[in-house]
């Protein structure tokens, strides 16, 4: 069976997740891209790589039809979930209702069609390239944001109108031509809720805390497996729902408010950032592979249970600089009882100019143990063993 992998940049969830799972369930691999030369080497090991438009969903039906019969066409970028769903759909293969991966990824239709459906209401306020800024129903202290933005990029809090008029003329300076959404702040604890769906059934993986760096940006630093209560989970799948989603992997996040769960983001694939292999590693099972199946027309199949608890650690350039120190790539021996993971994402001597995103990770930290206390003691002596230096 052909398996389509619709793709931007490689990521370390397409090389080393998804690319030996459709391996491992006997799939033959094209790799769709704007990017062929980047997939060069090992890159893509095993698979065809061919040039494609894949922002345009013409252009991917276009090279499928005229190469080989698809048996599944997959994504997992966020740019592009709703060009490949549209493309398996016009082969009639299993995959993503094209609307609910449009609403999911813009900011601005989520909170109008959470609204609508009656699940939770959040102040927001759309603003298409060149409006003004309105003079009411600007909530503040506000977060501003790109309508479709991803990695915490242009992300940043605001407490009155001064910050409100710097942060959105700034982002505009940076992102001309796109749309923005400014949306009341919401305080409380970060979770994530992680699912996978066939279109029928949706699987509750489990969930995450998340803990952010310093206001007033949304940097990511550290998530802990831990699942949502009843009530925040019963409240996330109402959201999806009324979404249209449930096919495939999805990662939601939320903030427990004093008023209940309040959706931040749905982002319609796997959790990134090494958290999808760290998933894989607390439920015991091959997730990449059950993500597939999916697209495969396969099931669910069975989707685990987590024992212990889990962590990644995202290091994170605290200033602009060079890198002069770093650890290289851990990776533990099977039967420790830690199990502790390291990826790199800079090297020595890279020029780090602090962007206060996700852009600004120096290496990704994961482990697994029988309970926090032995997974923390872990994660601080690899720390204070091998620290990340940048000066």
């Amino acid at each position: 069976m052909r398996l389509y992998l619709t793709a931007l940049k490689p990521t370390d969830s397409v090389t080393d997740g998804f690319l030996p799972a459709a391996r491992a369930l006997g799939c033959d691999t094209t790799i769709l891209t704007d990017r062929p030369e980047q997939y060069g080497g090992s890159m893509a090991e095993g698979a065809e790589v061919l040039a494609c438009d894949v922002r345009d969903a013409r252009a991917v039906i276009d090279v499928i039809a005229h190469h080989r019969a698809p048996g599944a066409i997959f994504s997992n970028s966020d740019h592009i979930q709703a060009e490949t769903a549209l493309a398996a759909a016009y082969f009639g293969l299993p995959g993503k209702d094209w609307r609910a991966c449009v609403t999911a990824k813009n900011k601005a239709l989520t909170r109008r069609r959470l609204a609508a459906a009656g699940i939770e209401t959040v102040r927001s306020v759309r603003l298409a390239p060149g409006d003004p800024l309105p003079e009411r129903d600007v909530p503040l202290p506000a977060v501003v944001k790109p309508r479709e933005g991803v990695a915490s990029e242009d992300v940043v809090l605001v407490r009155d109108g001064r910050e409100l008029a710097e942060a959105v003329r700034a982002i505009r300076n940076r992102r001309p031509g796109e749309a923005l959404v400014v949306e009341e702040y919401l305080d409380g604890p970060l979770r994530t809720l992680e699912t996978l769906g066939d279109g029928g059934e949706i699987r509750v993986l489990g969930g995450f805390r998340t803990t952010l760096g310093p206001l007033p940006y949304f940097v990511e630093e550290r998530l802990d497996w831990e699942p949502p209560p009843a009530t925040e989970r019963d409240h996330v799948l109402r959201a999806l729902q009324a979404l249209g989603v449930g096919f495939g992997a999805c990662h939601t996040e939320y903030v427990t408010t004093p008023d209940g769960p309040r959706i931040i983001e749905i982002n319609y694939r796997v959790i990134g950032d090494h958290c999808d292999f760290l998933l894989a590693d607390l439920l015991g099972v091959p997730l990449f592979e059950r993500i597939l199946g999916v697209h495969l027309g396969r099931g669910l199949g069975d989707c685990g249970t987590a024992l212990g608890h889990g962590t990644a650690l995202s290091v994170v350039a605290d200033r602009s600089g060079t890198v002069v120190a770093g650890p290289g790539t851990v990776t533990p021996p099977t039967g420790d009882r830690v199990r502790l993971w390291h990826r790199p994402l800079r090297t020595v001597g890279d020029r780090i100019d602090q962007s206060h995103t996700n852009r600004d990770y120096l290496g990704i930290v994961r482990a697994i143990g029988p309970d926090r206390g032995s997974v923390d003691e872990a994660i601080a002596a690899f720390d204070a063993e091998s620290p990340w230096v940048v000066a």
